[in-house]
């Protein structure tokens, strides 16, 4: 495994300074112990209540470019207070990174009510998806029916002058999506593998993919 060391105190007072120290030095030796590689350790003084941090921020993107698949923390309260921890512990699960905590000398366990609210989340967003799907179903159906055929646009894009166009694994972009990352986690992802690419261009070509698909399933010429 590779793994995301992160610190967080919450004021600058010295105290807090000894409890940052003592933390990555703990995290330091339980990555040791369990033969987990550091990829990098993040330090930040901000208080949980807050989910822009720079060093959050960070820790998201080594996780959506998959150069490490690991958090170590103290405990979830590391992470954040309140609804800030609910909506990253929800990202993380999103990314499918383990988290290990020196609370509980290994992998998080997750309190009875902290994994009610994230099962709630995790509904609400499926439906949401669902419902989303079901519109777009709905509207291409509809186009279809009035003469519509989205594969002539398609077409003509090929043919299209102007830039080049910028090849990158669609079938990976379709991997990642399945897995509930964002356009734009999969454009970070896209970008670690050496891909430079937009989130706009991976929305754009993730449509494509979807057009054609349905076109050959339903045999559109």
């Amino acid at each position: 495994m590779k793994a995301i060391i992160y610190c967080r105190v919450s004021t600058e007072k010295e105290e807090q300074s000894s409890s940052l120290k003592r933390q990555k030095q703990e995290l330091i030796e339980l990555a040791n112990q369990t033969n987990i590689e550091i990829v990098d350790i993040i330090e930040e003084k901000y208080s949980g209540y807050e989910f822009d941090r720079e060093g959050i921020l960070k820790m998201l993107d080594y996780f959506s470019s998959q150069q490490a698949n690991c958090l170590l923390i103290q405990d979830e309260t590391r992470l954040g207070r309140g609804n800030t921890k609910i909506a990253l512990l929800h990202q993380l699960n999103k990314l499918q990174i383990s988290i290990f905590t020196l609370s509980h000398n290994g992998e998080l366990q997750l309190s009875e009510s902290d994994s009610m609210v994230l099962q709630i989340v995790s509904i609400v967003e499926e439906y949401q998806r669902k419902i989303h799907n079901a519109k777009i179903k709905r509207g291409m159906k509809k186009a279809i029916e009035n003469g519509y055929n989205p594969s002539d646009n398609l077409s003509n894009r090929r043919q299209a002058s102007g830039r080049e166009r910028i090849e990158f694994p669609i079938k990976e972009v379709v991997r990642l999506k399945k897995n509930n990352l964002t356009f734009a986690e999969i454009a970070n992802t896209l970008n670690g593998m050496g891909y430079t690419i937009s989130k706009a261009t991976v929305h754009r070509r993730y449509k494509e993919h979807l057009l054609l698909e349905y076109n050959e399933k339903n045999d559109i010429e």
